[in-house]
């Protein structure tokens, strides 16, 4: 994955002074680039209960800002690298430190030095989140409540804003980037960093006690289907058949709860079309991270200050089947346009993928169809569950388990009907067996001997039928422990 790439420093004329504590103007509107991927690892952060700076700390700031802004041109910034730019914001403060006889220990002046760097150059309080890499999401509840997910488990960081301006300001800089808008009109709004990190923004009124942001971060290096297996995800066998599915272009739909990996597992199938293929991705926010060179990426995008210029992933969907397509790829499927993607898999474009939310393979497949119906079609339901069978090949169940693991639990089989009722077969299923002197769950992937699945045909077209053979011969044997 790549690093996170932020904008130039803006020009002195949009950068407002700091105004005292407790005030409601906000601070300065630029961003930088974050760390290359080849710098040294991020120090582990605090995790003690949260310590709000005092509001002495942060008049102090406000003194030192405005005198930083009254004796650079911070516009010359965008034209440096970032380091320098960081060594030149440093070295006037500094200065300033000395003239003005500001009393300090090194370490407030150090935390000083790079609170003002991060709020000049970048996202404020957030970038030494956004720095470390194993994070996976950060959860903003106003300005003094800040939390992390690191290792499955959610934790309370010592990080604050200075209030709950300075927060809006940041969430209004993100969110404007990608040409959105949060504000009383349009207080929800679903946006991302330029890495693919999803944001999510909901501001007062609705969110009663400051803006609350939710950021989904995503890994600067890609995970990969052989690294699932290190993690214990799945076992060898279990992605190789995996493999061999993305690779024989079956209708994958994948299913699970919040924060199992959906995106995760997606970004990985994708690792096996082809190179030649013609690929277009639909999502409320882009953030997969296809590695082919014949990507076609698109957004919605919510309407303007009029309520006109809505385009809705159905929008995106419909017009996919006009762009000569060979797989197309929905981030997720929440609406109406499960019916689009439907047909698109049923219309010559095998191979297509999408993601839902839903427990189990059987409960993704009855999403769908509630979906289609709430949409508004006034379709009878053996007509839909029909036009399910058709189109969809495979359903891979990811989970996130009570320990913090995300584990793949299931990959099924779509087979058919029997009367009104929707037939599938379970290729390989996981199984909790208990759990360590430590907490973590342990269980074993399992095939559940199918020796000849339904998509073996599609398997022995591209050429991929003795290593499924093999895989699947080789999944019965032994029992695969994840601990």
């Amino acid at each position: 994955m790549q690093p996170v790439a932020r904008p130039p420093a803006a020009p002195v004329e949009e950068l407002e002074r700091v105004p005292e504590a407790g005030s409601e103007a906000p601070v300065p509107a630029a961003a930088k680039p974050a760390p290359k991927p080849d710098a040294p690892a991020p120090t582990a952060p605090q995790t003690t209960p949260l310590r709000r700076k005092s509001t002495e700390y942060y008049e102090t700031k406000a003194q030192i800002f405005n005198a930083l802004v009254e004796a650079i041109d911070l516009s010359q910034l965008s034209r440096l690298e970032v380091e320098d730019a960081r060594d030149e914001i440093r070295d006037v403060v500094n200065d300033i430190i000395a003239l003005k006889n500001v009393v300090m220990s090194i370490s407030e002046q150090e935390d000083l030095l790079e609170d003002i760097c991060n709020d000049v150059l970048g996202y404020g309080p957030l970038e030494p989140l956004l720095a470390r890499d194993d994070i996976a999401d950060i959860m903003v509840n106003g300005a003094d409540i800040v939390y992390i997910e690191t290792q499955g488990k959610v934790e309370q960081t010592s990080v604050s804003f200075r209030d709950n301006a300075q927060l809006m300001n940041i969430c209004q800089r993100i969110v404007s980037q990608v040409g959105r808008r949060v504000d009383d009109s349009s207080p929800i709004c679903d946006a991302r960093l330029p890495d693919g990190s999803r944001v999510n923004v909901i501001a007062p009124p609705l969110a009663i006690d400051g803006p609350a942001l939710t950021i989904r971060k995503f890994k600067r290096d890609k995970l990969t289907l052989d690294q699932l297996v290190k993690y214990g995800s799945i076992t060898p066998e279990g992605a190789q058949i995996l493999q061999i599915i993305g690779r024989s272009r079956c209708n994958i739909l994948i299913s699970g709860g919040t924060g199992s990996g959906k995106t995760t597992l997606l970004n990985c199938l994708t690792a096996y079309i082809e190179n030649t293929e013609r690929i277009i991705t639909c999502e409320d926010s882009a953030e997969l991270q296809l590695q082919q060179p014949h990507v076609v990426r698109l957004e919605t995008r919510p309407p303007n200050l009029e309520g006109e210029g809505e385009v809705t992933m159905r929008d995106l969907v419909k017009n996919c089947l006009r762009m000569r397509p060979e797989r197309i790829i929905v981030g997720e499927v929440r609406g109406p346009e499960a019916f689009d993607l439907l047909q698109a898999m049923n219309t010559g474009h095998d191979g297509s993928m999408g993601t839902l939310h839903a427990n189990s393979p059987r409960e993704a497949l009855s999403r769908l169809e509630s979906m289609i119906t709430m949409g508004g079609f006034s379709l009878p339901s053996r007509t839909l569950r029909e036009m399910i069978v058709t189109s969809i090949d495979i359903v891979v169940q990811a989970a996130r388990l009570r320990d913090g693991s995300r584990r793949i639990t299931h990959v099924t089989e779509v087979l058919g009907m029997e009367g009104d009722v929707i037939i599938t077969q379970d290729i390989f299923v996981y199984d909790l067996i208990g759990e360590d002197a430590n907490g973590r769950l342990m269980g074993r992937h399992r095939s559940t001997g199918i020796g000849r699945p339904k998509f073996w045909d599609k398997a022995r077209y591209f050429g991929e039928e003795a290593r499924l053979a093999q895989a699947l011969d080789a999944s019965e044997a032994p029992e695969y422990i994840s601990d």
